[in-house]
């Protein structure tokens, strides 16, 4: 089972500190609303994906509440299926009869919710 790229999705306070601390890490911004038209930022909403190497996080400001621990696989319904004939309980399920972006959503034995999102 292929997973694609990995990232950490943080849910934080005030994007100015937030990005200011990672970027004192060494990350560099490579995506956010400021750079996408497709989810800018609102007035109550803030994200950016930072990447140092090989490590890519998200930080996110009132969109969600708890970190999400992300993959980026090319073929998420195939995970799908995969995980299911496997006995794993998804909250979220890709629409099977469709193609493209999608994405699933599950947790893992201690709460911690795991997210699929294929970009493509």
């Amino acid at each position: 089972m292929d997973l694609g790229q990995f990232s950490l999705s943080l849910p934080v306070k005030n994007m100015e500190v937030s990005l200011g601390f990672y970027q004192k890490l060494g990350f560099k911004v490579i995506d956010g609303g400021h750079m996408n038209e497709g989810f800018p930022d609102g007035e109550s909403t803030s994200w950016r994906i930072l990447k140092s190497d090989s490590v890519v996080v998200g930080l996110f400001q009132g969109m969600f509440e708890e970190s999400i621990m992300t993959f980026n696989p090319k073929d998420v319904r195939s995970i799908q299926k995969e995980l299911k004939a496997n006995g794993i309980k998804l909250t979220k399920e890709a629409d099977e009869s469709t193609k493209g972006p999608e994405h699933i959503i599950m947790m893992d034995p201690d709460g911690n919710q795991i997210m699929m999102d294929q970009h493509n």
